[in-house]
């Protein structure tokens, strides 16, 4: 074999060992990207153009107003951590601060967590003791750090009996 196509061919080697591992890491981070941005924007759609049911952290009902149903809602959500953001978190630990890409992570589920309890809740008129609660989800490689997020959102729907249903008070 000829000295040059021994180095073309360990030049051509280097290049997949170590290009084709970083060319993986953008094009499917770029993937996530447009998911995300996807996401985002189904998540405002949502918001939007769904119903404006009240969310309240108060226990306790209007004690004037009759109730006439109430029951625990929830609303789940898993959502799982891309390569690359997991790699620009592993970057942003070398030098500490903020962790974006972790933060429109936990944005995004915590705003779809809310949708799913509201879509439950159709008819109700308020949410009382409202509440999100979030757990990070391990790797199943038994690496350190998370692999997802769950958040559950969750409350008691209450739907009063209407005003004109009332019988006139006592008295």
């Amino acid at each position: 074999m000829d000295p040059s196509q021994s180095q073309n061919s360990e030049l051509i080697f280097m290049l997949i060992f170590y290009a084709l591992p970083v060319v993986g890491l953008v094009v499917f981070g770029l993937i996530g990207v447009v998911a995300e941005r996807r996401h985002f924007a189904s998540i405002r759609l949502r918001e939007q153009t769904g119903p404006r049911i009240p969310m309240v952290t108060v226990r306790k009902c209007d004690p004037n107003r009759a109730v006439a149903e109430s029951r625990l809602v929830t609303g789940s959500v898993v959502v799982s951590l891309d390569y690359f953001k997991r790699f620009l978190a592993g970057l942003r630990n070398l030098f500490g601060g903020r962790v974006r890409s972790y933060e429109s992570l936990m944005d995004r589920a915590r705003r779809e967590a809310t949708l799913r309890l509201q879509a439950e809740c159709v008819g109700a008129d308020m949410v009382l003791n409202f509440r999100i609660e979030t757990s990070a989800l391990a790797n199943t490689r038994g690496k350190k750090g998370a692999g997802g997020v769950e958040v559950l959102a969750y409350g008691t729907m209450v739907r009063y009996v209407p005003m004109d249903a009332m019988p006139p008070p006592l008295g």
